[in-house]
């Protein structure tokens, strides 16, 4: 399976531009974590960009390990012929899945997905609206303020930075870092 493909399934399934955004950026979050990791950012990106093409179709309220998403997208990815390794990071990312995160890829997506959520949330209500000017501190003070950014599970952040091995400041800066340069991409920035 390509990246074409993938964003193929993105654009089919996904009509909400703030989650397809959102795909985006974990996606280039997925492949600077390849590059740390010296594995392949396309295969990691990949994950990265697809993780959630099935979310709007199939939401899954219920938390169902085996409905809706992600489950229904990985049925998906797989006849169309995405390995299994990565159908695994992405039911891994959903922890009502019950899927170990047991490989690097998997351990990097958890990280990612809802910090690069919570980055741009951040970045949106700057007046730069933008990644560029947003430091670690006050993106660790946006995490304290639970009226802030509601749908951001804080667990899944703290938790994701330690099963990565990461303080989470280090990995705030490495994914800021990662994103400025394409924060127009996430819909970020001044237009």
């Amino acid at each position: 399976m390509l990246r074409s493909d993938g964003l193929q399934l993105v654009h089919e399934y996904t009509l909400n531009e703030a989650l397809r955004r959102h795909m985006y950026a974990v996606e280039l979050a997925m492949r600077a974590m390849a590059e740390r990791a010296g594995e392949d950012p396309e295969r990691w990106g990949l994950v990265g960009l697809v993780h959630d093409f099935d979310y709007e179709r199939f939401p899954n309220a219920a938390h169902s390990a085996t409905e809706e998403h992600p489950a229904d997208g990985v049925r998906i990815l797989a006849a169309r012929g995405l390995p299994e390794d990565m159908q695994r990071a992405i039911l891994g990312h959903a922890t009502y899945c019950g899927i170990p995160r047991d490989t690097p890829m998997a351990k990097a997506l958890f990280g990612v997905d809802e910090l690069c959520g919570f980055l741009v949330a951040c970045a949106l209500v700057r007046p730069s609206r933008s990644l560029a000017d947003l430091e670690v501190s006050s993106v660790k003070k946006k995490l304290k303020d639970k009226g802030f950014a509601r749908g951001v599970n804080r667990e899944d952040v703290y938790r994701g930075a330690e099963e990565l091995g990461m303080p989470l400041d280090d990995l705030i800066a490495f994914l800021l870092q990662a994103l400025r340069p394409h924060e127009r991409v996430i819909g970020l920035g001044s237009a």
